[in-house]
């Protein structure tokens, strides 16, 4: 399993939401460049990066300091954040984003993001599915940006895209994004069994390495961490065996 730390990007700083809540925001005093250089350093061959005014749909100038940051070239981005039609999405690709992260549109424009991945390939396009769950519930997954709760379950939502070649699908419990309690363990390993095809990333709730080794065991090919790695809470040595250039 692979360890791709998260880079969340809101005018241009660095900050993690609590649960998603865009009104609970902790703000980190680092730049975006020095916090990608210390993640390559680290070992990290892969950078999550978020665009949070895109994801509110807020006009914002994060893109071109995003591309500022995948032209360095020194190691891969996955960016996601308000990429709703076909020129955002071209233009974060050809100007070197490894993969770009689709979110909203893939509940909403099904057919438009089929689209994408046939043109793109599947291989240049992670679908992500934010869910909730209630008790003894589907995991339903949450749109625009965490802000509204749709009735599509994560396992309708994966289907329309199975058979166009989906490959790349990252998961987040929202209700622990940010909250350092654990991840959903059982989520990603239903996942898994379910569709053993697709590379899952796990997100929400890293807090150790036990949850890294953890996640590991549901067969989940990658994680995202953010804020446990942005306060340094995982001693170095223990993130090597998930950091690939470690």
């Amino acid at each position: 399993m692979r360890l791709i730390p998260a880079m969340d990007l809101k005018a241009g700083r660095c900050v993690r939401l609590y649960k998603g809540d865009f009104a609970d925001e902790t703000r980190y005093p680092i730049e975006p460049q020095a916090l990608l250089d210390k993640y390559r350093q680290l070992g990290a061959d892969w950078l999550h990066v978020v665009d949070l005014d895109g994801a509110q749909n807020l006009g914002s100038d994060n893109r071109s300091q995003i591309l500022a940051l995948a032209a360095l070239g020194s190691i891969k981005l996955q960016v996601g954040g308000g990429l709703r039609n076909t020129a955002a999405v071209a233009r974060m690709l050809d100007g070197g984003a490894a993969r770009v992260v689709i979110g909203s549109a893939a509940v909403l424009q099904v057919e438009q993001v089929q689209a994408w991945m046939q043109h793109f390939g599947p291989e240049r396009l992670t679908l992500a599915f934010d869910v909730r769950i209630a008790a003894g519930d589907e995991p339903r997954v949450a749109i625009h940006g965490w802000q509204q709760q749709s009735v599509v379950t994560l396992w309708n939502a994966i289907e329309k895209f199975v058979e166009h070649g989906l490959k790349h699908v990252l998961c987040t419990d929202v209700d622990r994004d940010g909250a350092l309690g654990g991840p959903n363990l059982e989520l990603y390993d239903q996942a898994v069994r379910r569709h053993p095809q697709i590379e899952w990333q796990a997100s929400g709730g890293i807090r150790d390495a036990a949850d890294l080794l953890a996640l590991r065991q549901t067969g989940a090919a990658a994680a995202i961490s953010g804020k446990a790695l942005l306060e340094d809470r995982i001693p170095s040595g223990d993130l090597q065996p998930f950091l690939r250039n470690a």
